[in-house]
């Protein structure tokens, strides 16, 4: 488990990402799931909001068992997302302050697994990330994850 009072002292970057998600599941989740899985993998925090200086504060999520049960029947479905790379460890309550805080820790995917892509569209929904932004891959970036993920039959 994280230091959630360490990380949020933090910025959002490369593998920190901020949620305030008070008013449900955000959408762009599944952008940075995306990113997450292509690059170097990251933490998704829900529950917690960016303010304009880029500091982090908690809010808390209402209904986090829920919205966990949400993200599970979303990420395993395929029409969202091609390939769930977690596990239930991934994904979890932490209790700040009185505040419901998830976290979902996405690991790097493995090579036969990316691209890792949303909306059933491979070529506009890999993302990659980049500082704290999520970014559309190139169709070379794609093909290039393609490549590698056969380069492993190659390998045999």
């Amino acid at each position: 488990m994280i230091n959630l009072k360490e990380l949020i002292s933090n910025k959002e970057g490369t593998t920190l990402e901020a949620k305030k998600a008070t008013g449900g599941l955000p959408i762009s989740m599944w952008e940075t799931y995306s990113a997450f899985a292509n690059t170097a993998g990251g933490v998704i925090l829900f529950g917690v909001e960016e303010h304009e200086d880029k500091s982090l504060s908690l809010v808390g999520v209402p209904s986090a068992e829920e919205m966990i049960k949400q993200i599970w029947d979303i990420i395993n479905d395929q029409r969202k997302v091609n390939i769930n790379i977690l596990s239930s460890q991934h994904i979890y309550i932490l209790c700040e302050n009185n505040m419901d805080i998830i976290v979902m820790e996405v690991p790097p995917a493995d090579r036969q697994d990316k691209p890792v892509y949303i909306n059933n569209d491979l070529f506009r929904g890999t993302y990659r990330r980049n500082a704290d932004g999520d970014y559309h891959c190139t169709e070379a970036e794609v093909k290039q994850m393609l490549f590698d993920r056969t380069d492993i039959l190659r390998d045999n």
